[in-house]
């Protein structure tokens, strides 16, 4: 049974920097694609990047891009989303998930979630 446990979460002030991490289980994930998304009060969840456990490859949304980086140790099986210049807007539930399609942006497309993460930027 996959698990997905997020972390990281947290206030932090506008420019400021915050690191998510995502702790996975229950099965192997080599082959797979580890993806974040959020979700703001009154908004679709929205695709925030991605990347593939083996060769770690990224794809990222255009609004998140040149701030936020995707990386994963596979030792560990964890996934960071290292976030900086943080901005009013990036207020929201960040979520994990994992699906076999490599690098989508679709959140139909992977069927298993973690219970997700607060990040709350203030101005």
């Amino acid at each position: 049974q996959v698990q997905l446990v997020e972390s990281g979460g947290g206030l932090v002030q506008a420019g400021g920097s915050l690191t998510l991490s995502c702790a996975a289980s229950g099965r192997t994930f080599s082959g797979y694609t580890m993806g974040w998304f959020r979700q703001a009060p009154g908004k679709e969840r929205e695709f925030v990047a991605a990347i593939t456990w083996t060769g770690g490859s990224t794809n990222y949304a255009g609004s998140v891009k040149g701030r936020f980086t995707i990386s994963r140790d596979n030792a560990k099986n964890t996934v960071y989303l290292q976030m900086n210049s943080l901005k009013p807007e990036d207020t929201a539930v960040y979520y994990c998930a994992t699906t076999a399609v490599r690098l989508s942006g679709t959140p139909q497309r992977y069927p298993h979630w973690g219970q997700g993460t607060q990040v709350t930027v203030s101005s």
